[in-house]
């Protein structure tokens, strides 16, 4: 008879215990989130000033609440402008500009951050980090015979009178017909025109000319590839492909779509600073919208590479070295300091083209 007043007790303690063996689990599943490593980290000094700052979480979390509200960068209290992203379990800031030299920022993740079950943040992380006096230095992109002309292509150069180019110009492998609206004069080798301070060459012309064309057009493509090839890209699909009113810093940016300038844009750096632009889709720049250099930033160390179409609206300027797989179109009075290398045509409507000292 106790036996069996027993069994009964056993078998409430064996629910009990069961029960509490499966809140346990929940409790396991519901434990917060926490992001475990940051770079910069915790008080780090000479962080480059074009540093992608990024967390990597303990466990997955929910992609939509990783954003501009939760992911924050300040400067003395104050958020900065920049781009939030998230992939697997890092979340990565990019500053729309470089971080002001030997200054002290902090990172916040705030309890917004929520992983896939939605449970947040127990307590906002922060982190500090001091700058550098520099950014990081990029190498130039090396333009080999490329670098002797203001606009060289393959397929053609259309001019629509009347323009004022300085710099020698080259189309190869297509022949002298293919330069139009430009009224040329021959001589051996080369050919000459009142729109244009230089020679024009043709892979047509007499020798040496379609060699040095060949060589150059060959180190055009190099060039290209040497700039879309560059790893590690400083800012990642800034402004989502919308760069107007930004002042670009010395860096890589890479986008994998069309970038847009629908207003005006300024390059700020030194003389020794290089920029290069990978962009995917296409290059388009408003009417009357400009691009101004500041602090002895150079044209020469500015290199867009472009696997689209470049396109310049009415009026607008244009500053840099353009490295095109498609065309590069300048409409009426758009004016450009820079070289427009083209792996097909370059067209022309009244414009201002310099070449960059």
């Amino acid at each position: 008879m106790k036996i069996k007043n027993l069994l009964p007790a056993f078998a409430i303690a064996a629910v009990v215990l069961f029960t509490g063996c499966s809140n346990d689990d929940d409790v396991v599943k519901n434990l917060s989130p926490t992001a475990i490593v940051s770079d910069p980290a915790d008080n780090e000094i000479g962080v480059a000033r074009n540093k992608v700052v990024s967390v990597n979480f303990s466990e997955e979390m929910d992609p939509s609440s990783i954003n501009a509200s939760t992911f924050l960068v300040k400067k003395a209290g104050v958020a900065i402008e920049g781009n939030v992203s998230y992939s697997g379990t890092t979340a990565k800031f990019i500053s729309s500009t470089a971080f002001a030299a030997e200054t002290l920022y902090t990172m916040t993740i705030t309890t917004g951050a929520k992983n896939l079950e939605g449970t947040a943040l127990a307590n906002n992380m922060e982190r500090s980090f001091t700058t550098n006096t520099n950014v990081a230095g990029l190498a130039v992109v090396d333009l080999g015979a490329a670098g002797n002309y203001v606009v060289l292509a393959k397929t053609a150069i259309n001019n629509n009178p009347t323009s004022a180019i300085t710099g020698k110009m080259g189309l190869s492998p297509a022949a002298t017909s293919y330069i139009t609206g430009l009224s040329l004069t021959d001589f051996t080798g080369y050919a000459t025109s009142a729109q244009v301070t230089g020679q024009l060459f043709a892979a047509d012309m007499a020798s040496p000319t379609p060699i040095n064309l060949t060589t150059a057009v060959q180190n055009m493509i190099t060039a290209y590839n040497n700039a879309a090839g560059r790893l590690s890209p400083d800012f990642l699909e800034l402004g989502t492909g919308n760069i107007g009113g930004k002042t670009l810093s010395a860096g890589l940016y890479k986008w994998t779509n069309t970038v847009t300038i629908p207003t005006d844009v300024t390059i700020s750096g030194t003389a020794d600073d290089v920029w290069i632009f990978q962009i995917s889709g296409d290059l388009t720049m408003s009417a009357a919208v400009n691009i101004t250099l500041e602090g002895g930033a150079k044209a020469s160390n500015i290199f867009w590479q472009v696997a689209g179409e470049a396109t310049f609206g009415t009026t607008s300027h244009f500053e840099g070295i353009i490295l095109s797989m498609t065309g590069i179109t300048f409409q009426t009075g758009a004016s450009f300091n820079g070289r427009a290398l083209a792996q097909t045509a370059v067209i022309l409507d009244g414009n201002t083209v310099v070449q960059p000292q």
